[in-house]
């Protein structure tokens, strides 16, 4: 037991891993009255959920009154104080994490070091959350497992902090136009789907859209029409491949041509060369 707390329990992560998201550890407490941590520094991310109590947590000069249902987050090399209430000091969870996904995703939720407190969510399923975390550490032999699965339970939590934010998602500007974003939908959906054999039917019917009013917009975005986008992303991958021992009928095939007589004769026409003259060339 922490003497701090009349209640602690923390799991750690077992495995050092330098994934997009990782979790380091896990824990839960009901610390004393007034215990107080900071003003210090870490090196990682750490989100508290509290979940009954008082306390208050500062960051950048300002100071947070919180309460059961809010999630408070330090930041990395951010000097930070937290304290429990007097009379009733809170009861939280807190998760530790690291990667190079980390502060882009907490910024997807709305989260920053100028507005570091979200408030609001599924008590029950946010302390599930946690819990799942901290489980991750004790089922499996294989560190490696552990850690992809907290990272999992990890995403779930920060979307349902996304969830609770959404209020002040939808009240930020943006500055992203309706175009933008259905001219994004399209190039996604042809950046992912380019080894498949695709149409501007199909395009226009899976993003609802009518096929005139998609070519329209998309050539206005990007100077291309739709499968000239399409017959780009496939040649631009064509020449990765071609540097590769791959035979040029699996280049074909990896980019979504079936017919590798058909390919060659595009990519020709693409790039003034034949594939296995560029191949040639490239070495």
């Amino acid at each position: 037991m922490n003497p701090d707390h009349t209640y602690f329990t923390v799991g750690i992560n077992p495995h050092e891993s330098n994934s997009e998201l990782s979790v380091l550890f896990s824990g839960e407490g009901k610390p004393l009255p007034l215990h107080n941590t900071g003003p210090g520094v870490h090196d990682y991310y750490l989100v508290h959920t509290v979940h009954a109590g008082f306390g208050t947590f500062e960051l950048r000069g300002r100071t947070y009154a919180c309460k059961a249902g809010d999630t408070f987050i330090i930041y990395p090399g951010e000097l930070f104080r937290y304290t429990a209430d007097s009379e009733t000091p809170w009861h939280y969870s807190w998760v530790a994490f690291t990667g190079r996904a980390a502060g882009m995703t907490l910024s997807q939720i709305g989260a920053s070091p100028h507005d570091a407190v979200i408030s609001g969510g599924s008590p029950r399923r946010i302390r599930h959350l946690y819990r799942r975390i901290r489980s991750s550490f004790q089922h499996s032999p294989h560190p490696a497992l552990e850690d992809i699965e907290a990272a999992g339970w990890l995403r779930l939590l920060l979307r349902e902090l996304g969830r609770a934010n959404d209020p002040l998602l939808k009240a930020r500007p943006s500055t992203v136009t309706e175009i933008d974003r259905q001219v994004s939908q399209a190039v996604r959906y042809l950046e992912l789907q380019y080894t498949q054999a695709v149409s501007i039917e199909q395009l226009a019917r899976t993003l609802g859209y009518h096929r005139t009013y998609l070519c329209k917009m998309f050539k206005q975005a990007t100077g291309l029409s739709p499968m000239q986008y399409l017959l780009k992303i496939r040649m631009e991958r064509a020449k990765q491949l071609l540097e590769t021992p791959m035979t040029i009928d699996q280049v074909a095939s990896s980019v979504g041509f079936n017919d590798a007589l058909y390919f060659s004769k595009q990519f020709h026409k693409w790039s003034g060369y034949a594939p296995s003259v560029y191949r040639k060339e490239r070495k």
